[in-house]
């Protein structure tokens, strides 16, 4: 394949990047910190640098780049704008996944390395344990003294293998989810440290990571855990291995679940790494962009004042403090105001509406007065099965999947017909110069969704029917095929936890569907209001946003002297393109004086919301 000289490559899919990306970009010597604010287009950046690297052969074949992003669908979707810009022979040579699934991995293929006694069995469990079941366990096995936190911290940053002096509550912990219970139980955090310990005490393994991976991209760097940064040591300690680390202090949220304060500067320190920051906003036009930097300028003082690249599109506010008397009016105020909008011409899927937390009491809250203005409301953080529904559409399955069934609900539908072609291509091995290998799938192919589509149309949608039809595709493109494409899905349970979730989602949506093409819109979301959580909502934007209980009893911990929470301010303010709206029911808490003050000089004012 004939490569592209470095000097002549130009950016795919864009006019342009802004100087300072091309100066990230183009710095391959040495590791880099990209610290980029919110809009700066971080996820297109990766893409294109990953891009650059294979078609000027800086990364020659065979060797690989490891992208590594802390959410499923932000590392699909940068696989998914790498696969766009280069041939699939390059594509291929790209691999994003998030931190768990990189680990998990590890344990998967390597288990039996794993020194005893802590080599997990082939059928062990992905735990999630709650703080309930912490207690209960330091309670059960009378440690008292150790609180929660403690022991959550021990979990995650003690290496194995356990050290003499090491907490007995801690080493306990380790033995209950291996004896206690009739399978092995392992958290991520678990994971993470079984891993590390796996690539210590096995060179052979860690040298050869490192002659597999001379790039490696991180995104989202700002939410990186001391275990995490430990496990890059490890990995990748004594390599030439040069790091693009991206993302923005000013969103760290995920300090309860151990993210490091200080991850830019060490990265710096440690790996020798250059900062360069971007200043351009993409996402949200100038008057939004003036009012986050004001947010920005209270978590850090220094920072730099972005410069607005989107249109403002909206006439009147464009932010405000919308104040109810009661629940009831505020649902049925943001339910008339939404519809409203929704009958001006913005597709209801632009509209989201963010929660701190408790997203099913939200969603019974409003789903009644949203439904009497017939607008829909998707809940994506509530779980279908075993598995969030948010989640679930940023699976693989569900990206192999929906394709087949678009096509199989619509006549023509060539976005589809491209996608399951080239989900097909990479599943099969099958290059585009390939051309006698390229007919028999197209042919197999045609056959199949001709044959699909007969099927849908001789059958209603409904619960039975969705199944059906779901397994049909999942037979069409084999499930031992998928299971060894994707590494998550290596281990039954874990195929089978997405696999469920998919075949119930659609058979929940099929029930109260009009044709089939409905029910798969259901399924994706479409033409309905998002509502989700703030720490779900990162690397999504919407048109308008709506920040369901800005007052002192459901975000309490908003404080002066509490930075992550007013991080999470900055985040879902961050995600309006073109408004951002913010509801005070008073007669479930009061205002948060200190940040209306904040936004007052900005023009953000506290006002009657809409009835």
């Amino acid at each position: 394949m004939k490569l592209v000289p470095p000097d002549s490559w130009r950016p795919q899919g864009v006019d342009d990047l802004e100087p300072r990306a091309w100066e990230a970009l183009q710095e391959n010597g040495r590791s880099v910190c990209v610290t980029a604010g919110a809009g700066a287009g971080k996820t297109e950046f990766l893409a294109q640098k990953g891009t650059y690297l294979l078609q000027t052969g800086i990364c020659p074949a065979p060797k690989r780049i490891l992208a590594i992003s802390f959410k499923r669908d932000a590392a699909r979707n940068l696989a998914e704008r790498v696969e766009k810009r280069c041939p699939p022979e390059q594509a291929g040579r790209f691999d994003s996944m998030t931190f768990d699934a990189f680990t998990k991995g590890f344990v998967d293929r390597f288990r039996a390395a794993i020194p005893a006694p802590f080599s997990p069995p082939p059928n062990y469990r992905i735990d999630f344990p709650t703080r309930q079941q912490l207690q209960h366990f330091l309670t059960s096995h009378n440690y008292h003294g150790v609180n929660i936190a403690t022991l959550e911290r021990n979990v995650a940053r003690t290496r194995l293998p356990l050290a003499d002096g090491v907490e007995n509550a801690l080493r306990a912990y380790w033995h209950a989810q291996y004896t206690e219970k009739d399978e092995v139980f392992l958290s991520f955090p678990m994971i993470n440290r079984l891993v590390d310990w796996l690539l210590r005490e096995n060179p052979d393994i860690r040298r050869a990571l490192q002659a597999t991976y001379p790039f490696v991209f991180l995104d989202e760097f700002q939410d990186t855990t001391y275990a995490q940064f430990d496990l890059l040591h490890t990995a990748f300690d004594g390599s030439s291995a040069i790091f693009t680390a991206v993302g923005d202090d000013k969103q760290r949220i995920m300090g309860w679940a151990g993210a490091m304060p200080d991850a830019f500067a060490r990265f710096e320190a440690d790996f020798d790494a250059r900062r360069i920051p971007l200043v351009s906003n993409w996402r949200s036009h100038e008057d939004l962009v003036r009012i986050q930097h004001v947010i920005a300028k209270r978590i850090d003082p220094q920072a730099e004042q972005a410069e607005a690249r989107a249109d403002r599109n909206v006439d009147g506010d464009v932010a405000a403090i919308w104040q109810y008397e009661s629940n009831e009016n505020e649902a049925d105020g943001l339910a008339a105001w939404i519809a409203g909008e929704i009958d001006n011409g913005i597709d209801p899927h632009e509209i989201a509406i963010l929660v701190r937390m408790h997203a099913n009491d939200v969603e019974q809250v409003l789903a009644a007065s949203l439904t009497q203005h017939d607008v829909k409301l998707r809940n994506v953080a509530r779980n279908i099965g075993n598995i969030a529904i948010q989640d679930l559409l940023g699976e693989e399955l569900t990206a192999i999947l929906l394709p087949l069934l678009r096509l199989g609900a619509t006549i023509k539908n060539p976005i589809s017909w491209n996608s399951a072609q080239r989900n097909l291509q990479f599943l099969e091995g099958i290059y585009p110069h390939d051309e006698v290998g390229q007919q028999r799938l197209q042919q197999r192919l045609q056959t199949f969704i001709r044959e699909l589509r007969t099927e849908m149309n001789t059958l209603e949608p409904d619960n039975d029917a969705a199944r059906t039809i779901a397994r049909r595709a999942l037979d069409f493109i084999g499930t031992s095929i998928l299971r060894r494409a994707f590494p998550g899905y290596r281990r039954q349970q874990d195929f089978d936890r997405v696999w469920t979730g998919f075949a119930d989602l659609l058979a929940e949506t099929a029930d109260d569907a009009a044709s089939w093409a409905d029910a798969i819109d259901q399924f994706e979301g479409l033409d309905q209001v998002a509502l989700m959580t703030i720490h779900k909502s990162k690397g999504l934007e919407f048109h308008t946003m709506i920040f369901y209980g800005l007052d002192n009893q459901t975000w309490w911990s908003l404080t002066p002297n509490r930075i992550e929470e007013l991080n999470s301010f900055f985040v879902a303010f961050t995600r309006a393109e073109q408004r951002a709206f913010f509801t005070l029911c008073t007669n479930r808490g009061g205002p948060v004086a200190w940040i209306e003050s904040l936004l007052a000089p900005a023009g953000v004012h506290r006002v009657a919301g809409p009835a």
